[in-house]
């Protein structure tokens, strides 16, 4: 037997969902910051680094004898003196011979004498379109590397022209560390902020799913007769639809045994008298001495218990009729049904002159006289006897009882109509409940029934998507008319699905 697997609970899927994707955004966040913060970084120091480069750029010029001169300010020297971790390069260079146009010409190609600085300084690869633009770029110097930044000027005096290359740079190793460490703050911070947010998703969700909890415990607590609603005004709005389908449940299961309640009390009221009746004739005989009275009360007895007998039956088919249970459904020849119940109760018909017939209804197949339901025969049985034996027991004795079946191809039917004593129209919808046997018609009819045939018929019928409707039967000899008693159910046509 394969193990179920178990289920996460609400908080642990919540937690699930939430939780990744909140880190997820804090680490594409930081990810961006830190992108952010490294420009911001390069872009401080390589302005820091531009600063000596244009001011010694604005210190070379020619002479009036055609030379190149070089006059940087003091505080060119002050910022380009090295330090510890911050090491500053730099190279003034004198392109000889001159170019046409420095724009975007590979320094490779090119050639000259240092004027000032560090001779083996790195050129960039390639500088840029116009004169004044810095390029900025990163090269090894000296097992060191650095970041460098090259202009290029073009000078004309007197005639004279000369091109001058300045380059200005310096070690990495304070760029590296600062950025560590603002990393480091960066990252200490995001931490800080993965926490939080799973600490707040922790008890937001915590919160959310508190008035859950309430639900819970107010229904465990409960004593197992409480069936009064659950109160919908301390739940989210989210959950009150699951509270309104509970209290649904509940309205369902107080009518459920509120019926039962209904239908024991009533059980017991009607097994109350006849055995009441039969334990006073018991005594009765029992004191009697003439043997003549003493069967007449046994045989009255005997009947009591036969009609006790019929009452616990119908109560038990109720009982069974009233369950919520699916019923399978099968194709049931509806004729042939009737037909056997009218088989069965024809010697019962017979003890009190009644004829009890079947007459094949319109709608049926000619060939066979079948009616095709889906339904249970077993049921569909029950309902038809319960019909009959109503009919029987109500309809009067000499009266003509007629039992048929039929379908228009949409409704299937089997009607059981009498030309007896019929019923008030007033009272056709009350005699379907328990226990109600239309007295106030059927005076004289000898039937003394426990009014529970017509509330078992209409329950079988409503379990197999059917129903019974009481209409007009036969003209009574008597004058008047009988009672007609039609069960309906959807027709089914064999064969239709293929």
């Amino acid at each position: 037997m394969a193990r179920s697997r178990p289920r996460r609970s609400m908080r642990f899927w919540l937690l699930v969902l939430l939780i990744p994707g909140v880190v997820f955004l804090l680490v594409v966040d930081g990810r961006n910051d830190y992108r952010a913060l490294d420009l911001l970084i390069q872009d401080v120091y390589d302005d820091a680094l531009l600063e000596p480069a244009k001011v010694l750029e604005n210190s070379v010029d020619i002479d009036a004898g055609g030379q190149l001169v070089i006059e940087p300010p003091f505080y060119v020297q002050v910022m380009l003196e090295s330090r510890a971790g911050n090491r500053k390069y730099y190279r003034v260079e004198e392109i000889a011979p001159v170019q046409l146009s420095l724009g975007g010409m590979e320094t490779r190609e090119m050639t000259g004498r240092t004027l000032m600085g560090m001779p083996g300084l790195p050129r960039p690869p390639r500088l840029a379109q116009e004169e004044g633009v810095p390029i900025f770029y990163n090269a090894m110097y000296r097992n060191d590397e650095v970041r460098l930044v090259a202009v290029w000027r073009d000078l004309h005096y007197g005639g004279k022209r000369r091109q001058v290359l300045i380059l200005v740079g310096e070690s990495v190793d304070q760029r590296l560390k600062t950025r560590q460490e603002m990393w480091r703050e960066s990252l200490f911070r995001d931490i800080r902020m993965v926490v939080l947010a799973v600490l707040l998703v922790w008890i937001a969700v915590q919160w959310t799913l508190w008035p859950l909890s309430d639900l819970r415990r107010e229904i465990r607590s409960r004593e197992i007769d409480d069936l009064m609603p659950l109160d919908q005004e301390s739940v989210p709005k989210e959950v009150i639809p699951l509270v309104k389908a509970i209290n649904h449940h509940i309205d369902l299961s107080r009518e459920v045994l509120n019926r039962q309640a209904r239908f024991l009390a009533d059980a017991s009221h009607q097994l109350r008298t006849p055995l009441a009746i039969m334990r006073t004739q018991a005594q009765y005989a029992r004191r009697e001495q003439d043997v003549t009275r003493m069967r007449e009360t046994l045989d009255a007895i005997i009947h009591q218990l036969g009609r006790t007998s019929r009452l616990t039956e119908q109560l038990l088919s109720l009982a069974h009729a009233s369950r919520n249970d699916p019923t399978p459904h099968m194709p049931v020849d509806l004729s042939a049904l009737a037909r056997e119940v009218v088989l069965l109760y024809l010697p019962l018909a017979r003890e009190k002159q009644q004829d009890l017939g079947w007459m094949d209804g319109e709608g049926a197949e000619t060939a066979r006289g079948s009616v095709w339901v889906l339904g249970s025969d077993a049921e569909l049985h029950e309902s038809i006897a319960n019909l009959v034996h109503n009919a029987i027991n109500h309809a009067g004795d000499g009266c003509t009882i007629t039992v048929s079946a039929g379908s228009d191809g949409e409704t299937a039917w089997v009607s059981v109509c009498d030309n007896g004593v019929g019923l008030d129209p007033e009272l056709r919808e009350s005699v379907f409940s328990r226990f109600d046997r239309g007295t106030r018609d059927r005076k004289g009819t000898g039937g003394g029934g426990s009014g529970l045939g017509l509330a078992i018929a209409l329950a079988y019928a409503q379990r197999n998507r059917g129903s019974i409707t009481l209409i007009d039967g036969d003209p009574s000899p008597q004058g008047g008319v009988g009672l007609c008693a039609t069960l309906k159910l959807p027709a089914y046509q064999p064969g239709a699905e293929a």
